[in-house]
């Protein structure tokens, strides 16, 4: 099974974020992370918009996946930004020990303004992989190629296929979440719809997505 998300009760308890967003823009992360080799992809809200080759909505964050064991490769392309592991809400600092219980980590940028100000630009999912598979941090037993995992939209931006992309929105089932399966549902070929239906199964047995694919 995968380890947990939540820090042990020895950890410290981490804080409140105290920093705005300001995302980057898909467009605007690729030039930065051009010299990595690692298969990182967009994920997300905004992974299913490049798939539908439109913006259908605001996104409020970026968010990208990547191999846990090539992360060195993301903070040494962003070396001029500061790094923050995130989880439940709170921010720990990157050296301590929340960075092994916990998979995101938040990326903000001073930006000298005026007003000059700190901000929250990029949210990295740092996921297990195997064998040089990705693995699925809700269920270990689910692994895939990346060749299968990461697609690339017509300008080259990487992004997470989107049934992928709907296993990992399924938990949560927000309003904007059950809007982007409406929306992206149509376009799922029937391979896609297979293995989401099946993955979903496995995960989240019973889930409401289940009929409707």
């Amino acid at each position: 099974m995968p380890p947990s998300d939540e820090p042990s009760p020895g950890d410290s308890p981490g804080h409140e974020p105290d920093l705005p967003w300001d995302p980057w823009r898909p467009e605007e992360l690729v030039a930065k992370l051009r010299g990595v080799t690692a298969p990182w992809c967009v994920a997300g809200g905004w992974a299913l918009d490049l798939y539908r080759a439109k913006q259908t909505r605001p996104h409020q964050d970026l968010e990208i996946a990547v191999p846990a064991a090539a992360f060195g490769q993301i903070r040494e392309a962003l070396a001029g930004c500061a790094f923050e592991v995130v989880g439940d809400g709170k921010v720990w600092p990157m050296d301590g020990p929340a960075f092994a219980k916990l998979h995101q980590t938040w990326v903000s940028e001073f930006v000298p303004g005026p007003p000059a100000r700190q901000v929250y630009r990029l949210d990295v999912f740092r996921e297990p992989s195997r064998d040089g598979q990705w693995v699925c941090r809700r269920d270990e037993r689910i692994q895939l190629p990346y060749e299968r995992v990461v697609r690339r939209d017509r300008a080259g931006i990487p992004y997470l296929a989107p049934e992928i992309v709907l296993l990992f929105k399924a938990k949560a089932l927000r309003s904007k979440d059950e809007a982007d399966f409406r929306g992206v549902l149509p376009l799922l070929g029937p391979g896609a719809r297979d293995w989401l239906a099946s993955t979903l199964d496995l995960v989240h047995a019973g889930h409401p997505w289940i009929g409707a694919l």
